[in-house]
């Protein structure tokens, strides 16, 4: 996946803070004032630490795609 853009998006609604995405990705995401998680920018090339943040996130709010394609890398399930 070498030089491949992914797209980070966050389910607000089912966010429930608890920063694991946070801690796993800071560059590409951040919990706000509200509590909850937010993506840090548009695209990002830090695949794996996206993609293990969204396969951590207890509340399956987090979506990793291919920002070319917009299939979905992760969560796997």
């Amino acid at each position: 996946m070498s030089g491949e853009q992914a797209v980070v998006s966050v389910d607000r609604t089912r966010c429930a803070g608890t920063g694991l995405c946070a801690a796993t990705a800071p560059d590409d995401l951040a919990v706000g004032p509200d509590g909850r998680a937010h993506p840090r920018r548009d695209r990002t090339p830090a695949l794996a630490e996206v993609t293990e943040a969204a396969e951590l996130c207890p509340m399956e709010a987090i979506a990793v795609h291919r920002a070319d394609t917009g299939e979905k890398i992760a969560p796997t399930w």
